[in-house]
């Protein structure tokens, strides 16, 4: 196979996270679809990483280390993506499990607001659809569908539990400076994840200059001009172009994956940058 043509997707989600496959039934569908190489990026979540590496090295694609961090940009959130990183480093490991365990108060905080506004919840029940993982808003907006009190997944949000609704609670604030240095403590590097739905050119120019070391740019929410614009700013910028398909499955679309995706000589030019990948050398 050419080095530069094998098919990638640096950006898929399992039930470690928010997605809907857990990771083994994820790795089966990509194989099936021909991928070389992939990377795992749950929130605030590296679980499956070790989980099916064997597996999938078996079903013949590669992991990349890969992880979304949600972290605090001008006064808001917004998400990275580390990769190529040690996965067993004990600094970055003790990070996440603060991330873990804020989020498990913060679902609970949510599932307290739901009940005073006449929609209880069993918050062990939302814990058992997190399972292993990261808990979040989507293990929410499941339970308040299935005890009906809203009709739909979308509903959920947009009523109660989104951004400035009334059962929203605020997550621990991380400034990305901290996450990166996280992430590079443990030999990886960092991309912006899918600036046009987060980030105005403004804003890409000072996370520039923070020292991230690439950009998502092929992204499903990125259109033709948006991605053309994004792989000129990585090109003038010396990053490296990531991308990948944001895949969840599920109530959050089947249909992205396969149709987003990179070259494996994105791969090998991450991994020269890595400094986990230049140790194994």
């Amino acid at each position: 196979m050419n080095e530069k043509n094998g098919r990638v997707d640096l950006h898929l989600h399992t039930t470690r996270s928010d997605g809907h496959y857990p990771p083994e039934q994820l790795i089966d569908k990509l194989a099936a679809l021909q991928f070389r190489a992939v990377a795992i990026a749950d929130h605030d979540e590296i679980g499956a990483i070790s989980e099916i590496k064997a597996y999938a090295k078996n079903r013949g694609i590669e992991i990349i280390p890969g992880v979304e961090l949600s972290v605090q940009f001008g006064g808001r959130d917004i998400h990275v993506l580390g990769y190529c990183f040690d996965p067993d480093e004990p600094v970055l490991l003790e990070y996440l499990k603060l991330l873990r365990d804020d989020r498990i108060n913060r679902a609970r905080k949510i599932v307290h607001k739901l009940s005073t506004l006449g929609m209880p919840l069993p918050f062990e029940e939302v814990l058992r659809k997190a399972g292993s993982g990261s808990i979040g808003r989507p293990h929410i907006a499941f339970a308040l569908l299935e005890h009906g009190h809203v009709d739909s997944f979308k509903e959920a949000f947009t009523k109660y539990i989104g951004d400035g609704k009334p059962a929203y609670v605020g997550k621990l604030s991380v400034d990305i400076k901290q996450a990166m240095q996280m992430i590079k403590s443990a030999g990886g590097l960092c991309s912006i994840a899918h600036p046009g739905l987060q980030l105005s050119t403004q804003d890409l120019m000072m996370l520039i200059k923070t020292g991230v070391s690439a950009i998502e740019v092929v992204h499903p929410k990125h259109d033709a001009e948006h991605t053309r614009f994004y792989a000129e700013l990585a090109r003038d910028h010396g990053l490296l172009p990531t991308g990948g398909s944001d895949f969840h499955g599920g109530s959050k679309g089947e249909e992205a994956l396969g149709k987003y995706t990179v070259s494996y000589d994105v791969v090998n030019k991450m991994k020269e940058q890595a400094e986990f990948y230049g140790n194994k050398n």
